[in-house]
């Protein structure tokens, strides 16, 4: 299979504009002769949804929650990158290429991150017309704040509540279209294949959540916006709801997975605190703005942190990258806060946490001030700990958060499956080997907004779709053979829950598949997955049927996916030979044990086509050329 990006020639700057232009359009009176399905209704999906229908197509949305609203971007907290520069300190579409092709450790297609920060200017706009309450300077311009991985301000916000603030305009957006007519809503369903025809997707078939009933819905193209795959290491920050099944599925159907071992950990999330925890909490990386992060010179120090003096603390981000300090990437310092940690130096009853202190900025600018910009973040934590930021450090330590890796995606944002489009985090495209803070609602809404409504169209007026109805054989099948395979998981009438396995499998991927990587430890992974999907399918029970509300049958849904996808991550991580992004391969670092990339070898996107039950996957490759941006090491410093 031969990898075409269809990324269109020209100088970088005019490639979107000019591929606008020769994609061919539909007519406003055609428009709604096509029926779009989208799976998903976070930012990507809402926004998708809402756009399609206002151009005239009839769609159908999907959601796994029972309301759009509860998508997991509702959980993005510090901002939504864009390259306005209202600071004026030397912002601009080229430097948030830049930065973004950089922080991703040089694993991205140039073209991709270009449109993005091009349209990144748009979304802004777009979200202020529909009454986002982004926050304002005195002066009534909107503010921005910094992030990590540039020195520019870029990143605007709404208080820690931004993603809710996002996805309440792209909600509206869409919910005015179905009040319209134009959408129609399908909340708890749960997408269990998809269909194709004539190789062709055009449908899927979900079941419905409430009632167990398996559903088959028909159409001329297939959007999936269903997010990451991070809940694979069962605790992260993620959303109990979110998994990697849509996604999977698609990729047996013939779906390229792209970079699958590409995972991303976040620095500053609240540290475990139980055995029976059952997912993580973020706190935003906006607090490195005016926190700083630090731990005791002196290991045993027994003094509470607020009784260590300045000249016994350790400012270990600040020492080691001057130029960022305590805004570098989250990789960075996600592997820097790991390594003191390791090293004994950690506070907290477990001595894997660091101090997250914002002492500083409340003495410099008052308590009003800093409540003003992250008052709800502080409330947060101090409902979970115990313990207000405004007068004790915050404790933190990083955990899964976000995944690059996807399903691969053309420059039409479509799969390697004709009429299957791919948005936001489920695809690959944008944020190579580690996503920078605040892109990831800029790539969602860019994809929904910006991109999809041209390209689906393209694909409408170049192809040849048959009509196609949901009594179609396809359908049948595709509904008998989800229906089998609920049914052997109902009948296996083991002794572990699916909870137990996924927390099982949670352990093994976070001790070898995580930020610290080796060959041994993923030869390990590898063998004790294989050993526990062998268990599942022998000793899994599932108690109750599959026709009614089920949460244990929809929880072995995921997982049996889950183990599936895990071998795929291991197999990926064992051929990137190289340290690249967050993951750090111990066998590639430099002297000083920063990151080593080898770009002779590994400049490419990893590509894997689904093998066949019990059989290997195969590997393409698609090189990455960079015309504009040399890859160079990455300093902070």
């Amino acid at each position: 299979m031969k990898l075409d990006s269809q990324v269109p020639g020209g100088p970088l700057e005019t490639k979107w504009d000019r591929h606008r232009f020769e994609l061919k359009l539909v007519n406003p009176a055609n428009k709604r002769k096509f029926e779009v399905i989208v799976v998903g209704t976070g930012l990507a999906g809402a926004s998708a949804s809402a756009t399609l229908a206002e151009l005239g197509y009839r769609v159908k949305t999907f959601c796994i929650q029972d309301s759009a609203r509860r998508a997991h971007s509702i959980a993005a907290q510090g901002g939504i990158n864009a390259a306005k520069n209202y600071p004026g300190d030397g912002d601009s579409i080229w430097r948030l290429f830049y930065d973004t092709v950089k922080g991703g450790d040089f694993r991205a297609r140039e073209a991709n991150v270009y449109r993005l920060a091009q349209v990144s200017t748009l979304i802004i706009d777009q979200c202020v017309a529909q009454g986002v309450p982004f926050a304002r300077e005195y002066g009534g311009l909107l503010a921005n704040r910094s992030f990590g991985g540039a020195q520019v301000s870029r990143t605007f916000y709404a208080r820690g509540q931004t993603g809710q603030q996002l996805l309440l305009g792209a909600y509206s957006a869409m919910m005015r279209q179905v009040h319209a007519g134009r959408v129609e809503m399908f909340p708890r369903r749960e997408l269990v294949d998809l269909v194709l025809v004539d190789g062709q997707a055009r449908g899927i078939v979900v079941r419905n959540l409430v009632t167990g009933k398996m559903e088959s819905h028909a159409a001329h193209g297939v959007i999936l916006a269903t997010g990451g795959y991070g809940n694979i290491y069962f605790l992260s920050t993620n959303g109990m709801s979110g998994n990697v099944s849509a996604t999977w599925r698609a990729h047996k159907k013939g779906a390229l997975f792209a970079n699958p071992s590409f995972t991303q950990i976040h620095p500053t999330c609240i540290p475990v605190h139980g055995t029976y925890q059952s997912k993580l909490t973020l706190m935003s990386e906006s607090l490195r703005n005016d926190g700083r992060v630090w731990v005791p010179k002196n290991s045993a120090d027994p003094r509470p942190a607020n009784e260590i003096p300045e000249e016994d603390r350790n400012y270990f981000l600040e020492f080691k990258y001057p130029s960022f300090g305590n805004l570098v990437p989250r990789d960075v310092a996600s592997r820097n806060v790991k390594e003191v940690c390791d090293l004994g130096m950690g506070v907290g009853a477990t001595k894997y946490a660091v101090y997250l202190d914002l002492s500083d900025a409340i003495r410099r600018d008052g308590v009003e001030v800093i409540g003003k910009k992250y008052g709800n973040l502080f409330q947060m934590y101090e409902k979970i700990t115990g313990q207000s930021p405004y007068n004790v450090p915050m404790m933190i330590y990083p955990a899964v958060h976000y995944t690059m890796g996807g399903l691969w995606v053309d420059y039409n944002l479509m799969s390697t499956i004709p009429g299957l489009f791919v948005l936001g985090e489920a695809n690959f495209s944008d944020h190579g080997a580690n996503r920078l803070g605040a892109s990831a609602l800029m790539q969602g809404l860019a994809d929904g907004y910006f991109i999809i409504p041209y390209t689906i169209g393209g694909y409408f007026a170049g192809t040849k779709i048959q009509e196609v109805k949901a009594d179609h054989p396809a359908f049948r099948d595709a509904i008998a053979s989800a229906s089998g395979f609920i049914d052997k998981l109902l009948s296996i009438k083991g002794s572990r829950t699916p909870a137990d396995f996924h927390r099982e499998l949670g352990r093994i991927m976070w001790e070898y598949v995580g930020m610290s990587r080796s060959e041994e430890g993923l030869l390990k992974a590898k063998e004790m997955i294989l050993k526990l999907r062998e268990e599942f399918w022998q000793n899994l029970r599932v108690p109750g049927s599959a026709e009614d509300y089920n949460q244990a049958l929809e929880r072995a849904n995921r997982v049996a996916d889950y183990l599936e996808f895990a071998e795929l991550m291991v197999e990926d991580a064992l051929g990137r030979e190289e340290s690249c992004g967050c993951p750090f391969n111990v066998a590639f670092q430099t002297e000083d044990h920063e990151a080593l990339r080898r770009d002779e070898s590994c400049s490419y996107v990893a590509a894997w086509e689904f093998g066949g039950n019990g059989r290997p996957a195969t590997l393409h490759q698609e090189p990455l050329v960079f015309e504009y941006v040399k890859p160079a090491t990455r300093s902070y410093k």
